[in-house]
């Protein structure tokens, strides 16, 4: 994809700008919701547990391409083609299994005595969630929505199939101008990415090691 604005080369300022598309709200809000999800499954009661939870990894497991083309299909139909809500809809679906597969491994390591001593202690479901439960899943619930940032931020195929030419995401552009020349912006804007990864990992681990503190878990 060719500059509007150099007519033959990608300039730093389109670049940067096609970032934009590819960082709102679809891996917060997905986030928030995936949790609830996450806090769901964790009850001992919930029916089809095994199902749902396939239901919600299979995007890991499916092939991107066939992901995109089903995608495909499916908003041609419902007409979400080319839309802003539904390339947010799909990169929200690829990031569902890092979201709930974090969270519940978070929630396996929680200790269930501390909400019913809260309980017992006279506080209400919802306080003793907000005041127990959350502060020590919080770290998970980070890594998850990092790692939900990480996959949408990365994805192209899906960006691709279903989004219009004024969507354009990073890796989208960045895709599209390797195809058309070799730029040194795409070689600086690929340095970044490498290293803004290495940093997120970096913090991932962070958090994971945090989470293990709070909930009392020695490591060797």
């Amino acid at each position: 994809m060719l500059s509007p604005r150099s007519g033959n080369a990608l300039d730093a300022q389109y670049l940067i700008d096609s970032y934009l598309p590819s960082r709102r709200g679809d891996h917060d809000n997905g986030s928030y919701c995936l949790t609830l999800a996450a806090l769901g499954l964790n009850l001992p009661n919930f029916p089809w547990r095994t199902a749902v939870m396939t239901v919600l990894i299979s995007p890991m497991i499916v092939p991107v391409v066939i992901t995109a083309v089903a995608v495909y299909f499916f908003y041609a139909d419902v007409g979400l083609l080319n839309t802003f809500a539904g390339l947010i809809l799909a990169h929200t679906t690829l990031a569902t299994p890092f979201v709930v597969i974090t969270v519940t491994a978070t929630l396996t390591g929680f200790d269930q005595a501390l909400t019913r001593a809260a309980a017992g202690l006279g506080a209400p479901p919802i306080t003793g969630f907000f005041k127990v439960t959350l502060p020590l899943i919080l770290p998970g619930i980070i890594s998850g929505s990092l790692f939900a940032f990480l996959t949408s931020f990365d994805e192209v195929v899906i960006a691709l199939f279903v989004g219009s030419a004024e969507q354009r995401t990073l890796p989208k552009v960045m895709f599209s101008g390797i195809r058309e020349q070799i730029s040194p912006i795409i070689t600086a804007a690929a340095t970044v990415l490498i290293l803004f990864s290495i940093a997120m990992l970096t913090t991932i681990e962070l958090l994971r090691r945090l989470s293990e503190r709070l909930r009392g878990i020695r490591t060797a």
